[in-house]
């Protein structure tokens, strides 16, 4: 790390918790956020801030004017443009020492692993079951940590899935299949604010499993209740006969 790199970094650096090799580790680090939507933009933008090295953004859409609303990382100038080309303009101008891949596609298959195993980890903040279960599945395969986060109405979820870890559960164990006719934001409507909040803590997550520090929420579903501003937890095991993770030593 050179100088400007200390002052730059040295908010969090000040914290035991992080110190001067837990930044190293941030800038040393690679990961993917699948959807630069309400949940990616404050998830892409607190981690190009905190010094995340490289930055990999899958969005197959471009940007429309319902999006503002709530996409932050998004101006009224970029309507059009795909989402990824626009998110990374924003990120660089942020913190131009953040690597930032662009991946105008949605992934799957062979792509979506290849993407998943050149990273450490990966964070979900994409808005529907089969993006979610394929990320899912992808993870347990390689191994990577996933951070998952959604919000619909006035009501977000998130927890982190860690098949490093034996006691921990997949997606698959809390949602089992998914209920592919959930609707959409676009369906049902969602508040800027509580994209926002569930995407802060996404990245807060993130940046616990890069460094090392805290007890992430692997296990434990965190319910958020905007109308009433309530949050409760919940405990989630994993389950033995679990289809995707099931068969894991």
């Amino acid at each position: 790390m050179d100088d400007q790199q200390l002052l730059r970094y040295s908010r969090q650096i000040l914290l035991p918790q992080i110190d001067v090799d837990g930044q190293q580790r941030l800038l040393d680090s690679r990961v993917l956020i699948v959807g630069v939507g309400g949940l990616g933009s404050p998830v892409a933008l607190y981690l190009a801030a905190a010094g995340v090295g490289e930055l990999v953004l899958a969005d197959p859409d471009q940007v429309d004017l319902t999006n503002l609303q709530r996409q932050i990382i998004h101006h009224a100038a970029d309507i059009g443009r795909d989402k990824v080309a626009s998110a990374a303009e924003r990120l660089a101008a942020i913190n131009p020492q953040v690597g930032c891949r662009q991946l105008p596609v949605a992934l799957a298959d062979d792509a979506l692993l290849t993407a998943v195993g050149e990273v450490d980890l990966v964070l979900d903040c994409s808005d529907n079951f089969a993006t979610r279960h394929a990320v899912n599945r992808a993870c347990v395969q390689l191994g990577k940590p996933l951070v998952s986060g959604a919000a619909i109405r006035l009501e977000g979820q998130l927890s982190v899935f860690d098949p490093r870890r034996d006691d921990s559960p997949c997606y698959q164990c809390l949602y089992g299949d998914g209920d592919e006719q959930a609707l959409s934001c676009s369906e049902a409507g969602v508040v800027g604010p509580l994209v926002g909040l569930v995407g802060s803590l996404q990245a807060l997550e993130a940046l616990k499993l890069l460094v090392g520090f805290g007890e992430p929420l692997v296990g434990r579903l965190l319910l958020i209740d905007a109308l009433d501003g309530r949050f409760r937890e919940l405990r989630v095991r994993r389950d033995p006969g679990c289809a995707c993770c099931g068969a894991r030593a």
